[in-house]
């Protein structure tokens, strides 16, 4: 609530700033709006995400809260806020790729070293009690890998209004149940101040959109939900007397399966085509839905139930409590947003 009411109550403030200053985002071929919009909505997000956090640690082990720990949350709130200074300078000075792309690894290597890290995959799924454990060096490309990646799959979302806020929000909801299932109250907490940060600003991002996030503003919510992920899905393993991060991925996976394979396939297009990975184009999965005849809205509808019903499957996968009527629900949804945006034939 607290990051929800923050985030609604600045982003005005923001767009008066940025109108102010110039700071718009102007339109062109690749773009959907067509006129001028301020695209700092990350600022209004990170205060909105950041103010929630601080409030649990100033309450931490007082009888509203139980005792939580600090360093997985102020690691994850320093790594969420340098990767949005990457995209805000991105916003402000329009940087190259291979620039932010470098930044992002850095920021990653020093999560990494702090402690949020992919030690080990837990493969419980494939048999009992058996965990891949990796050497120093993997574990770091891995992490770095998965924090990357993800955090520049949701900026790749962010063409449609609402579109990555909306995903991010679901998924968030996703690592919020799942947290507090597999016991991980650092996780639930991160992800409910992001769930509130991400619907706040839907309240000024839903189309027609008042206002964009920005590269700010997706990095952030990006590094996140990749950070939130791992804590989320860890348990700790014994290795020869020392103790290693095994993370359940294929969890988290599923929960942000839309952006990650939407990126993925993207990349091998490009790169099949000998171009650049960093390409722009319009071969992302809301590009080839409006093509298919949907409208903007639909379009935002249909990946929003894409979205939640993958989020049901790693809940199903997971064990939670409720988790049929979750999936009951969430296909029940997913078929009537099927539905009803299926484009009509004249």
């Amino acid at each position: 609530m607290i990051a929800a009411s923050v985030t609604i109550l600045i982003v005005p403030q923001v767009i008066s700033l940025g109108v102010q200053y110039g700071l718009t985002d102007r339109p062109d071929p690749r773009k959907q709006h067509n006129i001028p919009l301020v695209r700092l909505g990350g600022i209004a997000m990170i205060l909105g995400f950041a103010l929630a956090i601080a409030t649990i640690l100033i309450i931490n082990g007082s009888e509203l809260i139980p005792n939580v720990n600090n360093e997985l949350i102020l690691i994850t709130l320093v790594g969420s806020t340098c990767c949005f200074l990457i995209g805000l300078a991105d916003d402000l000075l329009a940087l190259s790729p291979w620039p932010r792309l470098v930044l992002q690894v850095i920021v990653a290597c020093a999560v990494w070293s702090q402690g949020i890290q992919i030690g080990a995959i837990n493969l419980d799924w494939l048999s009992n009690s058996q965990s891949l454990v990796f050497p120093q060096y993997i574990s770091l490309i891995a992490t770095l890998i998965w924090l990357v990646g993800v955090t520049n799959a949701i900026n790749w979302l962010d063409g449609l209004d609402g579109l990555a806020a909306g995903v991010t929000g679901i998924a968030a909801i996703g690592l919020f149940l799942l947290s507090f299932s597999l016991n991980q109250i650092e996780a639930a907490f991160l992800a409910a101040a992001l769930i509130g940060c991400s619907i706040g600003f839907l309240r000024h991002n839903l189309n027609p959109a008042r206002i964009l996030m920005g590269d700010g503003g997706s990095y952030f919510l990006g590094f996140c939900l990749a950070s939130i992920s791992i804590i989320s899905c860890y348990s700790i393993t014994e290795v020869t007397g020392n103790s290693t991060m095994s993370v359940s991925l294929h969890l988290p996976m599923l929960i942000l399966a839309v952006p990650i394979s939407d990126m993925t396939a993207v990349i091998i297009l490009r790169v099949r085509e000998g171009l650049s990975p960093f390409y722009p184009d319009r071969r992302h999965l809301h590009h080839r839905l409006l093509r298919s005849g949907l409208t903007h809205r639909q379009t935002v509808l249909f990946i929003y139930g894409l979205s939640q019903w993958l989020v049901s499957i790693a809940l199903f996968a997971a064990n939670t409590e409720l988790r049929l009527i979750w999936l009951a629900l969430s296909s029940l949804i997913l078929m009537t947003t099927i539905i009803t945006c299926t484009p009509k034939k004249h």
